[in-house]
């Protein structure tokens, strides 16, 4: 046989030209490079990274999906109170999974743009690498969205309290001059106490209680943060007046709380837990270490917002590397950031906190809404919504809460804050308000124009977002907002009454002939949720009707007794327990005890102050008044 030489192929080697030998390597050497680098580059080999990163770096990574949160769910681990639903990349949320709402989507694939909305490079995210080594050690840091900006971290801390009208902690401390009233309040204050004492024996630097196991638990939901109930507690053991229990949790969040944790977080409960309340700690108290601690994790959070839109996705890698997952963004997590990234910028005298979360109501003002609704996903690559599923309760409520609460917290200027919340309002007035056949009030679900008549506890807050905002709309509809919100609130109190243990069920429907009660296996659980106390606080605020105290009064003696620790297991308690107790606390306290004049709560009902820009800047003088000491 003749093998025929092919014109211009040399018969050496592989058959090819020298010239061509050298092309061929250079593609090979340029392949295996640009795989080597997405081992560094892309957040889904995170893995491969521990096999060159060394020891200091390499820190174990949890890594969440559905199967993990169902295990965690199955060996009686909770996630606390305001879970969400696992969202999977493609934006389609777990009906099982759906009942605990408020979790963040947790997928195992991740993905990294190269640019975010403001065009900003791959090589922002190692400038944030650097930064937060660098913030680890004590340096003053400078995001790497902002070079150059304005980062002078002397907030006046003096200045800020006498713009204040009133002092935080009232004349008495809030002490209320009914016998009755005051006894109820020493009830909650030794129920907080009880809490405590038993996180602090069994659990200490966990990140809550398990109260049957009587063992500490960390979860998959701080990305390896720990002591989550230290720090949400700081501002209610302060308030109370519990000053050893407060001074050993500041002991404990100065020595041992580790921010360079290396795991996946949700970037929500990060921020409205752990930034929440250290920030209401530093203002309360004015301890400058709380502050430091805040700087320092809010620097971590500003990667998630590496997306092409702008909307920050879900999850965030809080190590070194600062990568978010990818999925489906939900809007009550996207949408609670406002309140807590604004201080973040009044503290370090940086708008680039401020900046993120207004990027997104850019967004979200330009993209259309269908009959006014807000869906509840949205792609943080496109900017288009991907279901049209609304829900005032889970994956949707503190969207709209955090509207009015900017507004007001913005001491009545941000207008637009104030016009998105009215006509979310009213487009909610239009579409997912019904009454029933018995007059209940309710907010139904809205599925892309097909209404699920029922109601979760999570929506249970709606009556105080409605109340706190009924004096700032149209004035000719301010009596309709206070019906609109007592009406609500009355619907969720019902809620209660009509069940078996007087305790809120998880989810409550209004078709089939029940009105107000759960007729599915899959609501009937219990999860020391703070909505309705929520809401009774709100109301009892702006109308002082006493019953509203009674409500809460009762919901203390079932919700909050030490057998109710029975009847919410296999839960973790701490976390979900600390916030009811705070609404109760000033649901029984005198007005002046955080006047809403002064101090907005965010949706863990940690206090922040309202943002007098005038008068912080000298502009407007000072009030003159005595502040708290």
């Amino acid at each position: 046989m003749v093998f025929r030489k092919l014109p211009g192929v040399s018969a050496s080697g592989m058959g090819l030209r020298l010239s061509q030998k050298f092309v061929f390597l250079l593609f090979l050497s340029g392949l295996v490079t640009l795989c080597f680098g997405a081992l560094f580059f892309l957040p889904d080999s995170v893995r491969l990274k521990r096999i060159f990163l060394s020891k200091t770096e390499s820190q174990p990574v949890t890594v969440g999906s559905e199967n993990d949160v169902r295990e965690h769910l199955k060996k009686g681990a909770k996630d606390p109170e305001h879970l969400r639903g696992i969202t999977s990349a493609k934006g389609e949320t777990s009906t099982k999974l759906k009942a605990l709402s408020r979790k963040p989507s947790v997928t195992n694939e991740a993905k990294t743009d190269k640019k975010d909305a403001g065009g900003e490079a791959l090589e922002d995210m190692m400038l944030s690498r650097s930064k937060t080594e660098s913030a680890s050690k004590g340096e003053k840091v400078t995001s790497s969205s902002n070079q150059g900006a304005n980062t002078d971290t002397s907030f006046d801390y003096n200045k800020f309290k006498k713009c204040l009208l009133k002092p935080p902690l009232g004349i008495e401390h809030g002490k209320p001059s009914d016998p009755q009233t005051l006894q109820r309040r020493e009830k909650v204050k030794e129920m907080m106490k009880f809490a405590w004492d038993n996180y602090k024996s069994f659990a200490w630097g966990k990140n809550e209680l398990r109260p049957l196991t009587r063992n500490g638990h960390i979860g998959n939901m701080f990305g390896g943060l720990r002591g989550a109930s230290i720090v949400d507690s700081l501002d209610t053991l302060y308030i109370m007046g519990l000053m050893d229990e407060y001074n050993d949790a500041k002991e404990w969040v100065e020595t041992s709380l580790d921010l360079n944790s290396n795991g996946e977080a949700s970037l929500f409960e990060v921020n409205i837990r752990y930034v929440g309340g250290l920030l209401s700690a530093y203002y309360l108290t004015g301890e400058e270490m709380f502050k430091r601690k805040v700087m320092v994790l809010g620097e971590k959070l500003l990667p998630a917002f590496n997306t092409p839109t702008g909307i920050p996705r879900g999850v965030i890698n809080l190590g070194s590397w600062g990568w978010a997952s990818a999925g489906s963004s939900i809007l009550a997590e996207f949408g609670t950031l406002h309140l807590e990234f604004v201080h973040l910028s009044e503290l370090s005298n940086n708008g680039i906190y401020t900046e993120k979360v207004m990027n997104i109501r850019k967004l979200l003002n330009k993209i259309e809404k269908p009959h006014g609704l807000y869906p509840n996903f949205l792609s943080p690559v496109s900017g288009n919504w991907v279901q049209h599923h609304v829900s005032i309760g889970g994956l949707g409520d503190s969207f709209y809460e955090y509207l009015i609460k900017s507004y007001l917290m913005s001491d009545k200027t941000d207008e637009e804050a104030k016009k998105m919340y009215y006509s979310a309002l009213e487009a909610i007035e239009a579409n997912l308000v019904q009454k029933s056949p018995g007059g209940l009030t309710y907010m139904a679900e809205w599925r892309g124009g097909i209404l699920d008549h029922k109601m979760g506890h999570l929506a249970c807050f709606s009556g105080g977002m409605v109340v706190i905002g009924a004096d700032d709309g149209a004035p000719e509809k301010r009596q309709h907002y206070l019906d609109l919100a007592a009406e609500i609130t009355h619907t969720c109190h019902e809620s209660y009454s009509r069940s078996a243990t007087k305790l809120g069920p998880e989810a409550f429907r209004f078709d089939g002939g029940a009105e107000a009660t759960a007729t599915r296996l899959s609501d009937r659980y219990y999860i020391l949720r703070p909505e309705v106390i929520e809401s009774y606080m709100y109301m009892w605020r702006l109308t002082h009707d006493p019953k509203y105290r009674e409500w809460g009064w009762e919901a203390s003696r079932r919700k909050l007794a030490r057998e109710s620790f029975i009847l919410a297991v296999p839960f973790p308690q701490t976390l979900t327990l600390f916030v009811p107790l705070r609404y109760l606390y000033l649901l029984f306290s005198d007005d002046d005890l955080l006047p809403l004049e002064d101090w907005v709560f965010n949706t863990e009902a940690h206090p922040l102050p309202v943002v007098r820009k005038r008068c912080l800047q000298g502009e407007g003088g000072t009030h003159d008044k005595t502040t708290s000491e």
